[in-house]
């Protein structure tokens, strides 16, 4: 069933074929990542070209990295203080509500009541 042709430890399947001329295995294997191996000339950059491409790519990264952390602090701060305001709101409308319910007790009891009606009948459709 699985014919080995070349020195590969690996063998090759019935359906992919011989392994490669050169004896270094199966050739769809390379094609895969890009084609061609690193270093040649289609494949990958070589010499200098590789260490100034990787230096001037590690930068843009960490200018990347750098924009998004400024940007994750600037919403960080911005959620701080909506919701220090948010609280400040609550408590200062709770209060006003606490005081209205001792004032009148009664009508804040028909109030809970129309509102829970209205809410019953809009939740029931």
């Amino acid at each position: 069933m699985i014919e080995e042709t070349s020195d590969s430890p690996f063998p090759a399947s019935a359906g992919t074929g011989a392994s490669s001329s050169t004896g270094v295995g199966n050739p769809g294997l390379s094609s895969g990542l890009g084609g061609s191996a690193p270093g040649t000339a289609t494949g990958g950059m070589t010499g200098l070209g590789t260490a100034a491409s990787r230096a001037e790519m590690d930068g843009a990264v960490h200018r990347m990295a750098q924009k998004a952390h400024e940007a994750v602090d600037r919403l960080e701060q911005t959620l701080g203080a909506s919701s220090e305001r948010m609280m400040d709101w609550q408590q200062e409308y709770g209060d006003m509500a606490r005081e209205q319910v001792r004032a009148s007790p009664l009508a804040a009891i028909g109030i809970a009541f129309g509102v829970g009606i209205i809410f019953s009948k809009l939740l029931m459709r």
